[in-house]
């Protein structure tokens, strides 16, 4: 591809271009220059479709979407003041399980600003947490859950690598243990922060009252069996990832509109086309992605971008860290599905030749794009927090400083000790 072609779609897509339309226009350009006709283009579009996990991406989607419409996240925090409310910081603690939790089953963490958020911050500032720390901890939680089951941009990373011809296939089980552990030491830096952030608040504890859960549980009783009926069914192999991904869809609709009646059919419509909408592009990028990635293979892409790299990086420490770097501001300035499906054809085979794993390798490149979520200057959970909460951008970029520098420590640990990302996969 010259260089021309190559700035002009990059200059397209700064203009906001939709990206399928930049990706696309650079797989039809490197069919044209290589003399294919430009109707493989269809017949590498049709490829997504023999890849049945892909079912799971709208189901799951559409439950989140469901979800987000009812009254789950005030159960959720109520349910979490119950169990927690007698902890130290109870209030940061809350917001990092709910938040965590809520992201994993939407798959967005904008939505968990809007949802999850709008209820957290007021109560933070109630409970007199400053205004800096409380905007902090609601923009940065937003994205927790990303490296939790089901999430979405984990199930898409499996499904890309399973795409590839690289010799080695991940099982999206493996990729959903991997990414318990890695989380779980994101909530506990960012709670060991909260305790340093707020010392005078660690007397300040509600009463462990019993009456008081079961109260909680009672109300939350149909929220309570979907994560049992997730991790259960994933992690017992009852069930392919698609089958609990249409039990998960089942479930959520019946409770809503039967027992709760929270979601009524009047609104199903509407929230079925945010949806889809939602993952219709998602879908439409993954499609144009693979022809591109085709053109890249073809062209031997990969294989000139290793050579460059074997050249100036001789270690496998060094070009950890370089891809830290780069995926840092990579996530600071694209979406993390548009990264996904642009970057993992390229780096997958780079990193297997330098011997890391490629589920290690799945975990930190989101690890890092879930910092990028929030990384000024234009992580996008800022901009939706700033709009959510009506303070200006620049107050966002000076709140969520702190939260950045506590995940970026836990993202070197996750990069530099495999142990975190390979110690519940079987392999």
């Amino acid at each position: 591809m010259t260089f021309a072609v190559a700035g002009l779609l990059i200059l397209l897509a700064i203009l906001g271009t939709p990206i399928f339309i930049v990706i696309g226009a650079a797989a039809m350009y490197g069919f044209w220059a290589a003399e294919v006709p430009l109707s493989i283009m269809a017949v590498e579009i049709y490829r997504i479709t023999d890849t049945p996990m892909l079912v799971a991406l709208p189901l799951f989607s559409l439950s989140g979407y469901i979800l987000a419409e009812s009254g789950t996240p005030t159960r959720l925090v109520n349910l979490a003041r119950a169990f927690f409310g007698w902890l130290p910081v109870e209030l940061p603690i809350i917001a990092l399980l709910t938040c965590a939790f809520f992201t994993a089953i939407t798959g967005a963490s904008g939505v968990t600003i809007v949802a999850i958020g709008a209820l957290l911050y007021p109560s933070l500032r109630q409970a007199g947490y400053g205004k800096h720390f409380s905007l902090g901890l609601v923009t940065s939680s937003g994205s927790l859950g990303l490296l939790l089951a089901p999430s979405l941009p984990l199930i898409l990373y499996g499904v890309i690598v399973q795409q590839m011809d690289v010799g080695v296939s991940i099982d999206l089980k493996d990729l959903f243990l991997a990414g318990l552990i890695p989380a779980l030491l994101m909530v506990v830096l960012l709670t060991l922060w909260s305790i340093i952030a707020n010392p005078h608040e660690l007397s300040q504890r509600e009463p462990f009252e019993f009456k008081r859960i079961k109260a909680a549980l009672l109300e939350a009783k149909w929220e309570l069996p979907l994560p049992v009926i997730l991790l259960g069914g994933i992690y017992g192999g009852f069930f392919a990832i698609s089958e609990v991904a249409a039990i998960a869809v089942t479930y959520v609709l019946t409770s809503q509109l039967i027992f709760y009646r929270e979601v009524n059919l009047k609104q199903l419509p509407d929230i079925i086309v945010k949806s889809s909408v939602m993952v219709g592009s998602i879908i439409l990028i993954l499609a144009v992605s693979l022809a591109f990635t085709n053109v890249l293979v073809d062209a031997e892409i990969p294989m000139q971008v290793f050579e460059f790299i074997r050249e100036h990086i001789h270690s496998k420490y060094a070009f950890l860290l370089a891809l830290n770097i780069f995926l840092l501001l990579l996530g600071a300035i694209l979406d993390i599905f548009s990264a996904l499906m642009i970057m993992t054809p390229l780096m997958v085979p780079v990193a297997l030749s330098y011997g890391i794993d490629p589920i290690h390798l799945g975990i930190i490149f989101l690890a890092n794009m879930q910092i990028g979520y929030f990384t000024p200057p234009v992580g996008m959970n800022l901009f939706i927090a700033s709009y959510r909460f009506k303070e200006p951008i620049a107050e966002l970029y000076k709140a969520t400083l702190p939260f950045f520098f506590v995940l970026l420590l836990a993202v070197i640990l996750i990069t530099y000790v495999p142990w975190f990302s390979l110690a519940l996969v079987g392999n």
